[in-house]
């Protein structure tokens, strides 16, 4: 009986220990600097992407909404934890805080938007090679300068 309890309280101390080095892992800082701001009005959205795939699709991996509360000058800076990996993070100023990018009749965006460490400077949209960055342990950085149209 008391190998039998024995056994099971080790079994559990391992899946505890398991379970604590994946949430370790996942505590990568990534520190965004966005600059180009026009408005303290709304919210910043940044939309996470794990590959080319599903940068085409607009199916983020992960949709992380931000107030500008620590706006100044048309700059703020925010976190995004995320796992170590190969990401591509894009901004939308998001002014009437719908939760998405707002466009004209003709698909031209009416709100701010922004690649990370790319600044958009043709009407092309870029690919995902063009802003994909790697996280890599702690105090990864990143910039984002938004454009409006």
């Amino acid at each position: 009986m008391r190998f039998k309890t024995n056994l099971r309280l080790k079994l559990f101390a391992g899946v505890l220990i398991v379970m604590s080095t994946n949430d370790l892992r996942a505590q990568s800082n990534t520190q965004i600097t966005v600059s180009g701001i026009r408005s303290a009005k709304g919210q910043v959205v940044v939309s996470v992407f794990k590959d080319e795939k599903s940068f085409d699709e607009e199916i983020p991996f992960k949709k992380i909404p931000f107030d500008k509360k620590g706006l100044v000058n048309g700059t703020m800076v925010v976190n995004v934890k995320l796992d170590p990996g190969t990401y591509g993070l894009v901004l939308v100023d998001d002014e009437n805080k719908n939760g998405k990018l707002e466009k004209n009749f003709v698909g031209v965006p009416k709100e701010g938007f922004g690649f990370s460490n790319f600044f958009m400077e043709k009407l092309k949209k870029p690919s995902f090679h063009e802003f994909k960055m790697n996280i890599k342990g702690d105090a990864n950085k990143a910039g984002i300068r938004v454009k409006y149209m």
